[in-house]
């Protein structure tokens, strides 16, 4: 790859003229001086793309030493990476380069290393003291994402034992004092500073330009309509610049893009083109790249995106911001021990992130679909992740990293109780701890290495048992895609067609099983195979590639992958039971909490666990998502994998649904059902 190749030109800013260059010094003496470095300044400030730049250059990379950079998400991590390559004149994955969850962009001269804090926290499991690292910095760490919290609380640990490691944590104002305290723990020396001997913050003005923030005078009834309305406002009285949307999801995200093509054909022909672009986390790198490039001549962008745009990334050339006003985030009830990505109203410091997105370049405008009385009553700061998430796969993670006792860790924000019971109870009966909550060998810790989650983690790791260990991996393969395998299309009619040439009666998860079989025999070799399928061509190779990592991982635990080469799903094996029973039999062992009777009008009822649910509560009401196979089918019991409430119908979806039988839910659920008479 070229220099002009790597290049991103809506990413490009000389260095010399961002506000951190002028801090330069003042910021590498204090990490020189200090353990702990905490940095305060505005995305666009330059901070993520410069520091790793100065402190390589300042010599934290010799003797073979890297820097690392996390952050919340792919998309910033991939991004920065690339703009960081072109700065220091280098091809991407050499001297700079990134490692996201089934894709890693490094080598060994690779100096400054962008990853996700999932992965840091992967790589602490082989090298618990990450020493390969010079210098870890923490981005967006304001953000208080899942991971990012457990990686400050793993690198407070690493720095007793490792003086010479230097951390700097990069964060929005609010949220400095806190990281300092953290970190500093009441360790103050002579002059009696805040930080003492171990923290300092460092400030760096931001560079934004005015921003006019604009209110409804009533309540919006609908928040996409009023988003869609005010694009084609703005479009119709306002002078040239981007337009940045955030709305919750993938669906909103869709909905707008397909309401706003239908109403361009109403624009004058002497207008200004409009290009909708959709940004969120599913989407591939590829796709995700789109809203960087600059726009074509006469035409103005329109980036639909979710929260990921409110930080870590800059896109060039937003003059105008529509904020809705919500947020999808994830809400977890230890009652029904269910976890679902919830729309709720945004808080106070998301507010303001958003509205600077829009004064980047120059003066830009703000505005909220909503009551300036409203934005007075959001909440200040949002709820940090760990205070309403599933903690099983953070808990097994912390286990496997030989913290046991969970109540002591030094948690930012410590989770409340009833969290971790559950996620305990959970992981217990997922066999991956024993009776003295310690990890299982081998389950437990094969479970805590492969990058899944932990139920999936268990099926594939039983499916060798269940004799449909082939055909496991391709599942998990396609379930872990971020993103959807197939591309929406005007003709609906033909795209669902072309879903029912794979469509499997059981469920989503061998319909999945089978769109992968047909791309291996036959959509590598044909290009126009996909297209004519309505399958992403990308997300199907993303799929290859995952499934892959996963195989290598199973052979080096010991387990043998020989590929059943059968692709004829009626055989019966060993057991004399159909290959399609096993591995609905094998998804049972690993999906048992997430189960669900369907009800005479259709929905259905999360089943009652025997741990803490009280008996007969008649569980949570779902509905099979519209994309599922279930949606408008029987199904007297059923497992499922994703949760999704939808914001303005307000039901709560399940996707990734398959047919199970009653009696494997007590067969393979570890006790976690109570059996009624």
């Amino acid at each position: 790859m070229t220099d002009t190749e790597s290049f991103i030109p809506a990413l490009h800013k000389p260095a010399s003229l961002l506000p951190i260059a002028r801090h330069r010094d003042a910021l590498l003496y204090t990490i020189d001086t200090y353990p702990v470095t905490v940095l305060v300044g505005q995305t666009g400030s330059g901070k993520t793309t410069q520091v790793p730049q100065y402190l390589e250059q300042a010599g934290w990379c010799q003797d073979g030493k890297v820097i690392a950079v996390t952050q919340p998400r792919r998309v910033a991590a991939t991004t920065v990476a690339k703009r960081v390559a072109d700065e220091m004149r280098c091809p991407l994955g050499q001297e700079v380069g990134y490692s996201i969850r089934f894709e890693d962009v490094t080598s060994e001269k690779t100096r400054i290393k962008f990853l996700t804090d999932g992965l840091l926290l992967r790589e602490a499991l082989v090298d618990p003291l990450l020493s390969r690292y010079s210098v870890i910095m923490v981005d967006e760490a304001h953000e208080r994402s899942l991971s990012s919290d457990i990686l400050l609380g793993v690198l407070k640990k690493i720095r007793k034992r490792r003086p010479e490691l230097r951390i700097v944590v990069s964060s929005a104002t609010l949220q400095a004092e806190a990281f300092l305290n953290f970190f500093a723990g009441g360790d103050v020396d002579a002059t009696d500073e805040p930080g003492g001997s171990v923290a300092r913050i460092v400030s760096i003005e931001g560079r934004a330009f005015p921003v006019d923030i604009h209110y409804l005078t009533d309540p919006c009834e609908d928040y996409l309509l009023g988003a869609v309305g005010t694009v084609f406002d703005i479009h119709n009285t306002e002078p040239e610049g981007d337009i940045l949307v955030f709305l919750t999801g993938r669906d909103d995200i869709e909905t707008a893009i397909d309401t706003i093509a239908k109403r361009i054909p109403s624009l004058p022909a002497s207008a200004a083109q409009l290009l909708p672009l959709p940004l969120y986390a599913g989407l591939t790198t590829d796709q995700q790249m789109y809203v960087f490039e600059p726009a074509p001549d006469n035409t103005r962008k329109i980036i639909l995106a979710t929260n990921i745009a409110e930080a870590s990334v800059t896109i060039h050339g937003i003059v105008y911001v529509i904020d809705t006003g919500f947020v999808k985030l994830r809400a977890y009830n230890p009652t029904t021990a269910i976890e679902t990505l919830t729309t709720t109203p945004i808080s106070q410091a998301s507010a303001t992130q958003r509205s600077g997105r829009a004064g980047r370049t120059k003066a830009g405008k703000c505005y909220r679909l909503y009551t300036e009385a409203a934005y007075q009553n959001l909440p200040e700061v949002t709820v940090p992740e760990i205070q309403r998430s599933n903690l099983a796969p953070t808990i097994l993670q912390l286990k496997a990293l030989g913290i046991d006792n969970i109540a002591r860790f030094g948690f930012l924000t410590p989770p409340p109780a009833n969290l971790i019971i559950r996620a305990l109870e959970l992981l217990y009966s997922l066999g991956a701890l024993d009776d003295y909550a310690k990890l299982t060998k081998p389950l437990g810790t094969r479970m805590a290495e492969l990058a899944l989650e932990p139920m999936l983690a268990k099926s594939l790791l039983s499916a060798f048992e269940f004799g449909c260990l082939s055909e496991m991996l391709s599942i998990a393969a396609m379930t872990s895609l971020q993103g959807n395998v197939w591309f929406s299309h005007d003709e609906k009619k033909a795209e669902e067609s072309a879903r029912r040439k794979f469509a499997v009666e059981e469920g989503d998860h061998l319909t999945l099983l089978n769109v992968y079989q047909a791309f291996v025999t036959k959509g590598k070799k044909e290009s126009q195979w996909c297209q004519r399928h309505y399958l992403n061509y990308k997300s199907m190779l993303r799929a290859v590639t995952i499934r892959n990592q996963l195989r290598r991982s199973l052979e080096r635990f010991g387990i043998d992958v020989t590929e059943s080469l059968s692709s004829n799903t009626s055989v019966l094996t060993a057991g004399g039971q159909p290959i399609h029973e096993r591995i609905r039999r094998c998804l049972t062992a690993g999906y048992f909490a997430h189960a669900a009777r369907m009800m005479p009008d259709g929905t259905f009822r999360t089943a009652d666990s025997g741990f803490g649910t009280k008996a007969g509560s008649g569980g949570l009401v779902l509905y099979a998502h519209p994309s599922s196979l279930m949606f408008n089918r029987k199904a007297e019991w059923v497992v499922f994998g994703e949760v999704v409430e939808m914001g303005r119908e307000g039901k709560t979806f399940i996707r990734d649904v398959t047919k199970v039988e009653k009696g494997w839910l007590g067969e393979y659920g570890g006790g976690y059902y109570r059996v009624k008479n």
